[in-house]
């Protein structure tokens, strides 16, 4: 499985990607912003998408929004995270096709949880679903 983990904490990054690794032996690629990102994700098809939705340039929302607008991406299985809890964070984000939410901070179990049911319900994103604690 691969995975795009997009995060501008560093420490974040390295929590999700050591976390994905061990609980799900995955293929984890990092971009610390929402350009970076842009430049990652035409390089690879990812099986998820894991977004952090407060980063500087290119946030979250706007990274989804691409992500859904363009015929590559517009069914890959995306994650925000974010340490906001309010729900029009949330709202918006699921309206703009996340297929789950997970507020930060977050254990491996949650996580974990949150990634298997974004690829289970991959190709039906914006369901309203919503995995925030």
């Amino acid at each position: 499985m691969k995975i795009l983990v997009v995060e501008d904490s560093s420490a974040m990054r390295a929590f999700v990607r050591a976390s994905l690794e061990e609980a799900e032996h995955a293929e984890v690629f990092e971009a610390s912003n929402g350009f970076e990102a842009l430049r990652l994700l035409p390089r690879g098809q990812y099986d998820v998408v894991i977004v952090d939705i407060n980063m500087p340039d290119v946030n979250g929302l706007e990274l989804l929004s691409f992500m859904r607008s363009a015929d590559a991406h517009r069914d890959t299985p995306v994650v925000l995270i974010s340490t906001e809890s309010s729900a029009k964070d949330r709202e918006r984000g699921l309206a703009l096709g996340a297929n789950t939410f997970l507020q930060k901070p977050f254990g491996v179990d949650e996580l974990v949880e949150a990634l298997r049911f974004a690829l289970n319900n991959r190709g039906t994103p914006g369901n309203g679903e919503d995995t925030a604690r």
